[in-house]
């Protein structure tokens, strides 16, 4: 008989700890260990060959070790037998603010704990277990020691003096011949409850650790969701045995049916689009490369609950194919309980004294309110910075149209120059908040990739040739034209990555250069490359690119300018693309940028928004001037842009400046386009649209959103009132002359003066 899948069988790495610890002092992306042993139930020859590589398909990749590994969310530090730190991983680094050379070879875990708590809990081991233990690393780890598996809490000191709770599970790690060589420290901060995930493993004794460990369940299953590995912790929480659910069922069939359905909902709301109440839903997000951590309940083998809170991550090969995922769960239990009881005596709150768990429940309320906050922030914030910019860009774009005095058109460029870049940092900020707060999402259009790399040298060209430098393109022949998805943040990534060669260049060239690779008919991954000869990178700046507000030197903010986000949202941006960035670079020679999209081909079709070869005004002129176009906006300032913009391009234009004004208008005049602010006094813009669509008449003249209500949740509003389109403010002359274009062509019967 073979021992169930899942069950760790003690086999241990020959290697030394000293040997494996030394191999293991590299801060990050850790070099996976020899993998863990896995064995099988009963089963015949053939069966047992077929498990063995099916097995291997999911653990010899090393993705369940990667994703415990270089977890940032558990704080793993491995010591010699005397205490001294041989192991401190990243999460570690983070949360205590030291790095790995502060602290290996050097230092005991004690050091970094509260003093005053590791005397009292030498104190109360001794009473315990009537036997003098020193106040110091011992008292962290005697029970472990002893061969008992131990998790406290106490008190970790950062660097810079700051303190925060930590739950600490401790386990000794033995050698083959049963001989401590070191203990494994393993910390969650307690402070905010979010993240509480994979440990740091490297040799056999690490992976013993924590696959066996009894404190949390660890679930992982196959790309189809089915169960391939079920530890000690999820046995011991759940009550099943290993056998009873391998290759047999998924986590959903584990978890309260009606929460799995909720959960669904909510993300089918979120994403847009219809998500599966079952496996699907737990595991959406990580599917789409964000990590994700959520409250459920677990049903027991015998039929009893308890609320778990769990961590999923998904796994992937070195192809960066999902090939499975992995759940991570702690009994939250007696928080719930606790927090019960507090809400039933609330009236007495008073006369208690709050534990750590209510102070956490209270605390994820407040965040749950703050995120609500912030969203509404987020909207209220882009549109009340969105509306004056219009009106600063708007004004001076029309002022440098008219204007004549060399040295006004000077200043007017100059102020433009600097209203865009403004502009940027305002968007890149809300952008990076947006997706933090898991808001943003993707369009899936049909678009050319030609001309999306067009409009992408033509909007730097200017800025390019202004320091000598030749901005040139190349799309591989057999690349295909036409592609399904979000080509406006596609071409936000390209802007980013060629703005920055612009801006780092002194000579030379920028060339793009794009091109398709895993092409299978259906879809393709895409690969585009920008390349620079500008000042380069070293290896350490390197290291600190796609970091939120982090620019390669102190002084770049200073000496280049940006807000420091172009880059981390470019990143964030590739992994909701299904791909990702990257960069190749050495300092005095230049640097390619590189990001990877996975895109649908989309049929032959024409996704030509107007035209290209001659500028848009004045086509727009030349074909329908005369045409009546009645604007709806509040704003005094805003009316005057787009009288101005609307009136050089040949259109008759009609102001009203709320939507009831709007409503009683076109009972009366007939017009062949309608321009529609959506936040206004009276009736707002989705208002006065529904109320249009019932006038007969008026049931099928474009209108289209002109607004500062920028936001994806925005335009499908405004979609759903029945407006055709929607054209953010700031308003750029030529998006507003092209859409404009666009709806006219396919207006029948337009309306003239």
């Amino acid at each position: 008989m073979y021992p169930a899948v899942g069950a760790y069988n003690g086999t241990r790495c020959p290697s030394t700890f000293g040997r494996a610890t030394r191999e293991m002092q590299v801060q990050s992306k850790v070099h996976m260990p020899p993998q863990i042993p896995v064995t099988l139930g009963p089963v015949s020859g053939v069966e047992y060959i077929d498990e063995v590589r099916r097995q291997e398909a999911l653990l010899c990749t090393g993705a369940l070790q990667s994703a415990i590994f270089n977890s940032a969310y558990f704080s793993s530090i491995a010591t010699d037998a005397k205490g001294v730190i041989q192991i401190f991983n990243v999460g570690a680094a983070r949360m205590l603010g030291y790095s790995a050379a502060d602290v290996l070879n050097k230092i005991t875990p004690a050091e970094i704990s509260d003093p005053q708590e590791l005397i009292e809990r030498a104190h109360a081991l001794s009473n315990e277990l009537d036997i003098q233990i020193a106040p110091g690393f011992e008292a962290l780890v005697f029970k472990a020691s002893r061969g008992i598996e131990d998790i406290y809490e106490l008190t970790y000191i950062r660097k810079d003096g700051s303190r925060f709770p930590a739950v600490v599970s401790v386990t000794a790690l033995r050698d083959a011949h049963d001989i401590i060589i070191g203990y494994l420290l393993i910390g969650t901060d307690n402070t905010a409850r979010k993240h509480a995930e994979e440990a740091l493993l490297k040799a056999g004794a690490l992976q013993r650790a924590i696959f066996n460990s009894a404190n949390f369940s660890s679930i992982a299953t196959d790309a189809k969701g089915i169960i391939q590995i079920f530890n000690v912790g999820a046995e011991r929480m759940l009550g099943y045995a290993a056998v009873d659910v391998l290759n047999k069922i998924t986590p959903a069939e584990i978890s309260d049916p009606q929460e799995v359905i909720a959960r669904a909902q909510v993300l089918s709301d979120c994403f847009a689009k219809p998500i599966s109440p079952g496996f699907e839903a737990l595991v959406f997000k990580a599917s789409r490369g964000i990590e994700d951590i959520y409250e459920l309940t677990y049903i027991r083998k015998d039929g009893s609950r308890f609320p778990a809170v769990v961590s999923v991550t998904a796994l992937r090969d070195a192809h960066d194919s999902i090939i499975g995922y992995l759940l991570i769960g702690t009994d939250n239990t007696a928080r719930k309980q606790l927090a019960d009881e507090l809400e039933q005596h609330r009236h007495h709150l008073e006369d208690l004294v709050f534990s750590r768990t209510a102070e956490l429940a209270e605390s994820r309320d407040a965040a749950e309110a703050a995120s609500r906050a912030k969203s509404m922030f987020l909207a209220n914030m882009s549109h009340e910075l969105r509306t004056p910019m219009n009106g600063i860009m708007g004004m001076t774009d029309l002022a440098l149209r008219r204007a004549t005095d060399p040295t006004q058109i000077d200043w007017l460029t100059k102020g433009a120059q600097a209203s865009r870049h403004l502009l940027a940092i305002i968007s890149d900020i809300l952008d990076i908040s947006r997706i933090e707060a898991g808001q943003l999402t993707l369009e899936e259009k049909t678009f050319s990739l030609a001309r999306t790399v067009d409009e992408s040298v033509r909007m730097l060209e200017a800025q390019a040739l202004a320091k000598g430098l030749q901005l040139s393109s190349h799309i591989d022949p057999t690349t295909p034209d036409q592609l399904c998805g979000d080509a406006l943040r596609l071409k936000q990534i390209l802007l980013n990555f060629v703005g920055n060669a612009i801006k780092f260049s002194a000579h030379g060239d920028v060339e793009i250069s794009v091109r398709a690779t895993e092409d299978d008919g259906h879809s393709l991954l895409l690969h585009v490359e920008v390349s620079d000869q500008g000042i380069g990178l070293s290896a350490e700046q390197q290291n600190r690119l796609f970091q939120v507000f982090s620019q390669v030197d102190e002084s770049s903010t200073r000496k280049y300018g940006g807000s420091g986000l172009g880059l981390v949202i470019s990143k964030r941006l590739a992994k909701l693309m299904g791909g990702d960035v990257g960069v190749t670079s050495q300092p005095g020679v230049g640097s390619t940028f590189w990001m990877t999209a996975r895109l649908k081909r989309a049929l032959a079709e024409d996704s030509h928004a107007g035209p290209n070869a001659e500028p848009l005004r004045e086509v727009l002129a030349l074909r329908f001037a005369g045409l009546r176009i009645l604007v709806v906006e509040d704003d005094a300032t805003s009316q005057a842009v787009a009288r101005g913009l609307l009136e050089d391009a040949g259109l008759v234009v009609d102001v009203v400046s709320n939507g009831q004004e709007a409503v009683e208008r076109v009972r009366t005049t007939s017009y062949a386009l309608i321009l529609m602010d959506m936040k206004m006094p009276v009736m707002d813009g989705v208002q006065a649209t529904r109320a249009i669509r019932t006038i007969p008449s008026q049931m099928t003249v474009p209108i289209l959103a002109m607004t500062a209500n920028a936001f994806a949740d925005d335009r499908v509003r405004c979609l759903a009132a029945g407006m055709n389109g929607h054209i953010a403010k700031p308003v750029e002359p030529d998006v507003l002359y092209s859409t404009l274009m666009q709806w006219l062509l396919k207006t029948s019967n337009p309306a003239r003066i």
